[in-house]
């Protein structure tokens, strides 16, 4: 499949907003409707786009403590890797979860309501989980800037 400029544009155009029209998009792009329907499909079935969704407002729904959670496992053998990660994907309070180099294995993006539902969750769940080493936790005060959006200015 060859990915061109305006597959670029139209990505960016549905990162903003995936419940625009097709006609929206083909007025945008200047293509046709049929076009713009047919470039989508390619671009899902290639792979490029894996979903949509919806974005909640974390405050609306009582989730806007954001901490950051960095992880040492007791030991990096495959064993302990595999049960940890097994283990956090059932944390429904685990939005993101990345494994590093460095001086930790793991960083966790945890949302909860406060302080006290976060304590919670590290006495209740995340330390429960076998073969922690140790954990470091950072609190959000400000998001200073949060996008879900690839940005493809600088390719084309």
């Amino acid at each position: 499949m060859v990915f061109d400029t305006t597959d670029k544009e139209l990505l960016e155009y549905l990162q903003q907003d995936c419940k625009q029209t097709n006609k929206e998009l083909s007025n945008k792009l200047g293509l046709s409707v049929t076009a713009v329907y047919e470039r989508i499909k390619k671009l899902e079935k290639a792979g490029f786009i894996n979903g949509y969704v919806a974005l909640v407002n974390k405050e609306k729904v009582e989730k806007n403590f954001t901490v950051f959670c960095h992880i040492k496992l007791a030991q990096h053998i495959q064993e302990y890797v595999v049960s940890f990660e097994k283990e956090v994907n059932k944390l429904n309070e685990v939005l993101e979860c990345y494994h590093l180099s460095g001086d930790y294995d793991y960083l966790l993006k945890v949302l909860v309501n406060d302080m006290a539902e976060f304590r919670e969750f590290m006495v209740k769940k995340l330390t429960t989980i076998s073969h922690i080493g140790s954990t470091h936790s950072m609190f959000v005060i400000n998001e200073v800037k949060h996008t879900t959006a690839i940005n493809f200015e600088n390719e084309k």
